[in-house]
């Protein structure tokens, strides 16, 4: 995990952790125990990821912030002459934020093509739809003016993730790539499909747990048909 030669990856959208601690479980990098204990008092798994977690690159949740950190690594490395790559994960919400703004004349001056940059854009943030916040399109095209390598991908099909991020690797063009990664909030769970009431959600009631846990075996048995 300390290795000089890892590759990094910053999970800029924060609130997304869970998907991110599971990751670590199914590697061996954090127990299950720990796993269960997510959330509770004292537990090392927070409703954000902070650096003291095993497998953590960075501490974020505040919105804006894990790009502009992906991108201090991605030019360290550069001075360093080194061939780490670094992949970040950000929010459509969170780049209503200045700070991923700036971070783009970086990356672009700078020519990072160490850096790779997902943005999963559901069209939906905490609190409304994004284009009725403010509106981020053409997305593709705000980005693409960056002189970066501008991607877009179905965010719920891993065999095209798997297949684009194997193109993009191969690059060498020295730009950056940032690739669009279309996707729907809370997929796979009926009731939370997107649903903006359902970003910040606590005191489920029996009749919500017991839906819940029918979507997801459902969707896990679809998984499993998908992976054979």
């Amino acid at each position: 995990l300390n290795s000089e030669n890892r590759d990094y990856f910053i999970l800029s959208k924060g609130h997304g952790c869970l998907g991110l601690y599971a990751v670590l479980n199914d590697i061996g990098v954090i127990s299950k125990k720990e796993l269960l204990k997510c959330g509770k008092f004292d537990a090392q798994l927070a409703g954000h990821p902070e650096h003291i977690v095993p497998g953590v690159e960075a501490s974020t949740g505040s919105l804006g912030n894990g790009l502009p950190i992906a991108v201090g690594i991605a030019l360290g490395l550069k001075l360093k002459k080194k061939n780490n790559k670094v992949v970040v994960l950000t929010g459509d919400g969170e780049i209503n934020e200045g700070s991923v703004w700036e971070s783009f004349l970086h990356i672009s001056k700078h020519r990072l093509d160490n850096l790779y940059i997902v943005i999963d854009y559901n069209k939906f943030q905490s609190y409304d739809k994004v284009k009725s916040v403010v509106s981020l399109e053409s997305l593709h095209d705000k980005i693409k003016s960056f002189n970066l390598n501008v991607f877009e991908v179905n965010g719920h099909d891993m065999r095209e993730i798997e297949k684009l991020f194997k193109k993009v690797i191969k690059l060498k063009n020295g730009k950056s790539t940032v690739i669009i990664s279309h996707s729907v909030k809370g997929k796979g769970i009926k009731s939370a499909e997107n649903s903006r009431y359902w970003h910040h959600k606590s005191n489920l009631t029996k009749e919500e747990i017991r839906s819940i846990s029918e979507d997801l075996l459902w969707e896990k048995n679809a998984l499993k048909w998908f992976i054979n």
